[in-house]
């Protein structure tokens, strides 16, 4: 099974998505993780990429759409995955085209956002409020198509992200269970 998690930073993506790769062993891979891993290291795309990313810029489709799938190429993806922050924009969905199963957006409000990720405690250079405002401003701005890109297609699936972690993870399961069974028919 091949799933996209989406929803502005905060709405607990990282959390399902880990919950879920446990659930039903398939990687979970976030492209804001492997965005942060490739700013360590010392060449001119990391460099730039750590620019682009304590601003709260997007890393444009090109760049984005070429790690991603460069990743989702290795062996371990084959079976499936789940992945948290790409599709970003319609184009980067066009990229997967046919090959994503599920889509769920976990939706939270700005504010419930904003509140949880100052509760965490973060050595992150791109958590500061000015660049995640930017984030979820661009998310706004941007994901819409990607939402409308995958209802249209029947994949989307909206979660109330508010709920509990154990709610919000239930309604997920559920709704992969019924793909499952439809799958198997």
């Amino acid at each position: 099974m091949k799933i996209v998690l989406v929803g502005i930073q905060g709405a607990g993506k990282s959390t399902q998505g880990n919950m879920m790769s446990e659930a039903l062993d398939i990687p979970y891979l976030s492209s804001g993780h492997i965005f942060r891993e490739m700013t360590k290291e010392k060449t001119k795309l990391g460099r730039w990429l750590k620019e682009t990313l304590n601003s709260g810029a997007l890393v444009p489709d090109d760049t984005a759409v070429e790690v991603v799938t460069e990743y989702l190429a290795k062996p371990e993806y084959k079976n499936g995955y789940i992945l948290d922050g790409f599709p970003r924009t319609k184009a980067q969905a066009e990229v997967l085209n046919g090959v994503i199963d599920l889509v769920f957006l976990i939706d939270v409000s700005d504010k419930e956002a904003l509140w949880r990720i100052s509760g965490r405690i973060s050595d992150r250079e791109d958590e500061t409020l000015r660049a995640i405002r930017k984030r979820i401003a661009l998310f706004h701005e941007l994901t819409s198509d990607v939402l409308n890109y995958y209802d249209e297609a029947g994949k989307l699936i909206k979660v109330d992200g508010e709920q509990s972690i154990e709610e919000v993870f239930a309604e997920i399961m559920k709704a992969v269970k019924k793909k499952q069974s439809q799958a198997n028919k």
